[in-house]
């Protein structure tokens, strides 16, 4: 693997010392960005797709070898400068926009690409969002690699029955296989955040095929009102989209006990449930999911 250029200082360099935007923490430490490129198992045809690329910390390690690199970056200042500084890589880019908004599909046929590779250091409160925006467009997405705090981290991989599995460990499992793949300490990163971070790899397809389930943002809804309140049973939970009689006899058809929790049930339990009871009768959405 070839090691990334340092990056050339000049006018946008300069820019570096201002304040970040809001929940921006840039991986300063090039031992850990090497570390992390190793990671990603880089090929010359790959095509990336970098979310929030700041001062290009990781940008011109994933040009590398004319690699195909789209880089967004939503801070106005932050893309000029990058642009700059990706002017000897004809094919990679710098597109300043809210990755929220954002078509992949859309970025990939004018980039000339089938499938996304996804890199991304994700703002820490824009985790769930960014990951419910990149499982929307997996047709163009081979693999998501994204640095997360180590808490959601945890509740990415988390299995049935312990403390972080909720509504966020189902969503991802349904459309990937999630790993661990290194942690990160907080120094790490400028300006160090008050906690430690993990680089996480999410590979489609996960259990939605298994699980037999078309209809994915209905039996996610339907999860959703499941982990409505974590602690509470799922008759209570459900009983207000459903009725307490119909819920408790769906859970017995279920073979679950009338006092089960979400918390408990593996996805292909969610998934029994689901068929049984049918959609929600109104959106609820799980509180951790927010």
């Amino acid at each position: 693997m070839a090691r990334a250029r340092k990056l050339p200082r000049g006018k946008g360099h300069r820019r570096e010392g201002r304040r970040p935007p809001r929940g921006q923490h840039f991986l300063a430490d090039p031992r850990v960005r090497s570390r992390i490129v190793s990671r990603l198992d880089c090929r010359p045809e790959d095509c990336w797709l970098e979310i929030g690329a700041g001062h290009g910390e990781m940008t011109l390690g994933l040009a590398e070898s004319g690699r195909t690199v789209a880089a967004i970056e939503s801070d106005p200042e932050l893309a000029a400068s990058l642009r700059e500084r990706l002017a000897g890589f004809p094919r990679a880019r710098v597109v300043q926009a809210d990755i929220l908004k954002v078509s992949l599909a859309a970025l990939a046929r004018e980039a000339g690409c089938a499938r996304w590779r996804v890199y991304g250091n994700l703002p820490y409160y824009l985790t769930s969002p960014i990951l419910r925006h990149l499982f929307e467009a997996l047709e163009v997405v081979a693999d998501i690699h994204v640095v997360v705090q180590r808490e959601v981290a945890e509740r990415l991989v988390a299995a049935p029955g312990g403390r972080d599995y909720g509504y966020l460990s189902v969503m991802t499992q349904f459309y990937t296989v999630a790993a661990i793949l290194q942690a990160i300490p907080r120094g790490a990163f400028r300006p160090p955040p008050r906690v430690e971070s993990c680089l996480v790899r999410l590979a489609p397809p996960g259990k939605q095929t298994e699980l037999g389930i078309k209809e994915a943002e209905t039996f996610l809804r339907f999860v959703g009102a499941c982990f409505r309140q974590k602690r509470k049973t799922l008759l209570n939970n459900l009983r207000a989209a459903y009725g307490s009689e119909h819920v408790q006899t769906a859970l017995a058809e279920a073979g679950l006990n009338p006092r089960a929790r979400a918390e408990e049930l593996p996805p292909e339990k969610l998934a029994d449930l689901f068929r049984l009871l049918g959609p929600p009768g109104r959106f609820v959405v799980a509180a951790e999911s927010l």
